[in-house]
């Protein structure tokens, strides 16, 4: 994708440091004085802002569906199970008897139950 990128804004130099040809001004059509932009937004559009979009679109949803009993990993780093789902807040059980209130938008992601057991349990 970075190569791709390097030579369509190779191309569009190359293109606009071209002399103009016998017979035509140095001017050019408005058009094709705004091609470029209009083609280096479009490659960033692709290239950044739609997998940004998707990948907060997905964040969101898991989110949504945090509900008792999952597994999880905080922004912090900390595995945890969900014990309580209360609007905005939740309480996950970091250990047995410790209880830690945060809200939604601390959780990392959600893993599965085996999985985080798997590890917990296997000292490593």
């Amino acid at each position: 994708m970075k190569k791709l990128a390097f030579l369509v804004t190779l191309a569009l130099f190359v293109s606009s440091c071209m002399p103009p040809g016998a017979g035509q001004g140095g001017g050019g059509t408005p058009f094709s004085a705004i091609l470029p932009f209009v083609l280096i937004f479009g490659l960033f559009y692709f290239l950044i802002i739609r997998p940004q979009q998707r990948q907060s679109r997905e964040r969101k949803k898991m989110l949504a569906e945090i509900k008792r009993g999952d597994s999880v990993i905080t922004t912090g780093g900390i595995h945890g199970r969900v014990i309580n789902v209360d609007g905005d807040d939740i309480t996950v059980e970091i250990a047995k008897g410790i209880n830690v209130r945060m809200v939604r938008s601390g959780i990392s992601e959600k893993t599965d139950s085996a999985t985080a057991d798997g590890k917990s349990k296997g000292g490593g």
